[in-house]
């Protein structure tokens, strides 16, 4: 089991990973505008359980269906603690979908899933194509539909987006990608340890466990 940890680092690395390889390498070209918009929710959840987990998510859903989407676009529910085996992971995000569809939310929210260990069905683990859906911590990704319908507008060729990831992440390997993150750890922990990771009078809120760490 991981070790407990800062979740103001968490949300500091995580945000590095956002901006160094989701944006920085074009991954996601719907990333930057709400990156930029400080309209991402960062929450680190305590959660020890996929039980725990399931809670957490259902309560992150009901959030964002409520919340306007110029204060929260999108969420991201990091969870260092549990589902660390991307096969349990991989499970696990059927019962995500059917939470959707319990709180009658499908066609208005959805989950995609990041993972350190994701591996596409066809591709062996070690294969750099991997790494465009691999991010530090097992990370569940809750979007509005509303906001993929106008991405694919803006984008009309936004079906190559999955061929151009395999081609970059190919070409850049492991060596690559890792050469992007050499400092990433260490700056997180100096901007968690200075309070930096984001804005000092956005502070994010801290709760008991099990409710999550949230950094809007």
């Amino acid at each position: 089991m991981t070790a407990e940890l800062d979740p103001e680092f968490v949300v500091a690395r995580t945000r590095l990973w956002l901006e160094r390889a989701v944006i920085g390498l074009n991954l996601c070209p719907f990333a930057k505008s709400v990156h930029v918009k400080r309209q991402v929710r960062y929450v680190v959840s305590s959660a020890r359980s996929p039980a725990e987990l399931l809670a957490q998510l259902e309560q992150e859903l009901r959030h964002l269906a409520q919340v306007d989407p110029a204060e929260t676009d999108t969420t991201l529910l990091i969870h260092p603690g549990v589902l660390e085996d991307f096969l349990d992971f991989n499970d696990f995000l059927a019962e995500a979908e059917e939470t959707v569809e319990r709180l009658d939310l499908a066609g208005e929210l959805q989950v995609a899933s990041f993972h350190p260990e994701f591996q596409f069905g066809d591709a062996r683990a070690d294969d750099p194509s991997n790494l465009t859906n691999r991010s530090p911590w097992p990370t569940l990704h809750l979007i509005r539909e509303a906001s993929i319908d106008r991405a694919v507008e803006a984008f009309p060729e936004a079906e190559t987006i999955y061929e151009r990831n395999i081609e970059l992440t190919t070409a850049l390997g492991h060596a690559g990608w890792q050469s992007l993150f050499a400092d990433a750890d260490a700056l997180a922990r100096t901007q968690a340890a200075g309070g930096q990771a984001r804005e000092p009078q956005e502070a994010p809120a801290r709760h008991q466990p099990p409710s999550p760490v949230v950094d809007d």
